[in-house]
């Protein structure tokens, strides 16, 4: 198999360095690019790191993209222009920032997940049939924990979640999500989805989905204990996207989730 281009976003960051550190273990891949939003003179393994422009991607095939919103609306604006195919595992997105991803899928394929990880996407293919059989009788909320370094919260994958929760429910999801609490040791259940999130220390990730009647209480739940099953994620994902025409691709395509 002829070798993959590879281009690697937020290479400084924590997810970049993972994704540097999978790609250069996989024979499938070679990286011919790294970038960071501001200008550096560092190198990594010898290679050069250039700011998002059409020169550090011309030579890509796929770029994956783990950064900032913001950033990540650049790269695409690039990548389009290039015509390059991209994995986006970039999360915190308004909902005016995800319609301009769609755009830029009609002229590209794109691949974006809040979360790479398998055990991850079947929790969100489990959290969709458990609220569709247990129906309106029971309530549902979302508990995370991520390192104390994550920013954004809930995280991409609680968001992910809880859209699980509401297309089980077949109801809108925007209009089902309740209070976002940060740091509490408990938090109540209620007529909307509630979520809780914890930041501390270096935990990878944990996420669990709790639904109650007030009789009974069913649980689904996932720990991660290493950061590169999301890479690893990523790079199958990259993989999966080069024979893949313009669209918005999720990671149940990948994994062909129905």
């Amino acid at each position: 198999m002829k070798k993959i281009n590879l281009a690697i976003t937020g290479c400084l960051g924590r997810m970049g360095q993972q994704i540097i550190k999978s790609a250069r273990k996989d024979k499938n891949f070679r990286i011919v690019s790294l970038t960071e939003n501001k200008k550096t003179n560092k190198k990594l393994h010898k290679l050069d790191i250039y700011q998002n422009t059409e020169y550090a991607f011309k030579n890509a095939n796929v770029i994956i993209d783990f950064t900032i919103p913001k950033c990540t609306l650049q790269v695409l604006q690039i990548a389009s222009k290039l015509r390059k195919k991209v994995v986006i595992g970039t999360t915190g997105f308004n909902k005016n920032e995800e319609n301009i991803i769609k755009k830029f899928s009609s002229k590209i394929p794109i691949l974006k997940a809040g979360n790479m990880s398998l055990g991850i996407n079947l929790l969100m293919y489990l959290t969709e049939i458990t609220s569709n059989s247990l129906g309106n009788n029971f309530l549902a909320k979302v508990y995370e924990v991520h390192h104390k370094h994550k920013k954004d919260h809930p995280s991409g994958t609680a968001l992910m979640l809880g859209n699980g929760i509401a297309v089980g429910k077949k109801k809108d999801f925007n209009k089902m999500i309740g209070n976002k609490y940060f740091n509490k040791k408990t938090f109540p259940y209620g007529k909307k989805i509630n979520f809780n999130s914890i930041r501390k220390g270096e935990t990878v990730g944990e996420h669990e989905v709790k639904f109650s009647s007030g009789k009974e209480i069913v649980t689904l739940n996932h720990e991660a204990f290493d950061r590169a099953l999301y890479s690893e994620g990523a790079l199958r994902a990259a993989k999966w996207l080069m024979s893949k025409k313009p669209g918005l691709y999720s990671m149940r395509n990948v994994l062909n989730f129905k």
